[in-house]
């Protein structure tokens, strides 16, 4: 379906019948079949070429969002979680976790163009556009080390006095960061490449994914106990605390439908609307498929992207999480593209 071509038609119903944007339903659109063996993290996307750059276990796979095809790769990546993309730099910087390394790429070339000692274990990692760096959040050495993005040099590490899971950026020299282990958020001075505060959210457990709303300074932190718990950016107060699906992961947020999507693992996205900045609604429950726990927002098309494949499960295993005891079947693996039913 081209989206596109719909568009005046929802503008129309919106004038006419008072239809928001918000409230139209999403659907799974799409399933690009990439295959390969091994798991996945974090996925990034460009919205300036809509590729898409998914982490696989030893390499990142690049993927024309256009097509649904695979068009590139940066291998030798032992470990790779996530994929910070500089766009004004034309360079991305992979956090490798099994070798303590951030990978540089040229973003034309998909040259390696250096690799950088960083912390232990580095795992969620960002790049901060208003002063070129790069944080690379270490889990096992529970610190945040600072790249200057233009010469890859360590500017310095940040002790952060826990495991740090996701990370954003708030466009005002901020950054903040979920610590998984104590249940705070940190937020972190980007310039001055020191911590803070961390603020305690008081009715969430073990939180990974985090999106922010910049425009209103909220925090959207996804927790292992099935809750999204929203923090006050400027407070550190909690504002809400809505309940979401279980094995989530990763979440985004969409500034222009004010929508908070959480990527649940037991196959759904519960998407959660903004009424405003101190109150939220589940809007949607939405069946996706076992396994997709991680997301990505192209914020040019308003597309979400999902990886995910199919598991196989060893009932014999034990373990909190049923997904860590999962085992993805060779040749499944798959992006899910999630948009809204525009008709």
């Amino acid at each position: 379906m081209n989206v596109s071509h719909h568009f005046p038609v929802l503008a129309v119903f919106g004038l006419s019948f008072g239809v928001q944007a918000a409230d139209v339903p999403y659907h799974v659109a799409e399933r690009f079949s990439i295959g390969g063996d091994g798991g996945w993290d974090y996925p990034s996307v460009d919205p300036r070429t809509h590729l898409l750059y998914l982490s696989r276990g030893t390499q990142v796979t690049v993927v024309d969002t256009a097509s649904g095809k695979t068009v590139g790769a940066i291998p030798d990546t032992v470990g790779v979680h996530g994929i910070a993309l500089a766009p004004d730099l034309k360079r991305g910087f992979i956090s490798c976790g099994k070798t303590n390394i951030v990978k540089v790429f040229d973003l034309e070339t998909r040259a390696v163009l250096a690799s950088v000692a960083v912390g232990d274990g580095p795992d969620a990692i960002l790049y901060e556009p208003s002063t070129q760096r790069v944080f690379a959040f270490n889990g096992r050495g529970k610190s945040a080390t600072v790249l200057d993005a233009k010469t890859n040099k360590v500017v310095a590490t940040i002790p952060l006095g826990g495991k740090p899971d996701f990370a954003r950026a708030d466009g005002r020299g901020n950054v903040f960061a979920n610590i998984t282990d104590t249940a705070e958020l940190a937020e972190i001075d980007a310039r001055a490449a020191v911590l803070k505060v961390r603020w305690q959210m008081p009715n969430c457990e073990e939180p990974s994914g985090l999106a922010l709303d910049a425009v209103h300074h909220r925090g959207f932190s996804t927790c292992a106990n099935q809750i999204l718990a929203v923090t006050n950016l400027d407070s550190g107060q909690s504002v809400a605390s809505v309940p979401i699906g279980k094995g989530v992961d990763g979440d985004e947020f969409d500034p222009e439908s004010q929508n908070v999507f959480s990527a649940n693992g037991d196959g759904t996205i519960t998407v959660v609307h903004e009424i405003d900045p101190d109150r939220y609604a589940v809007q949607q429950t939405l069946r996706t498929q076992h396994g997709a726990r991680t997301i990505a927002l192209d914020a040019v098309t308003h597309r979400l992207y999902l990886p995910t494949a199919e598991l196989w499960t060893d009932p014999s295993a034990t373990g909190k999480n049923p997904l860590s005891r999962s085992t993805p079947i060779a040749g499944s693996f798959v992006v899910l593209v999630v948009l809204q039913e525009f008709h």
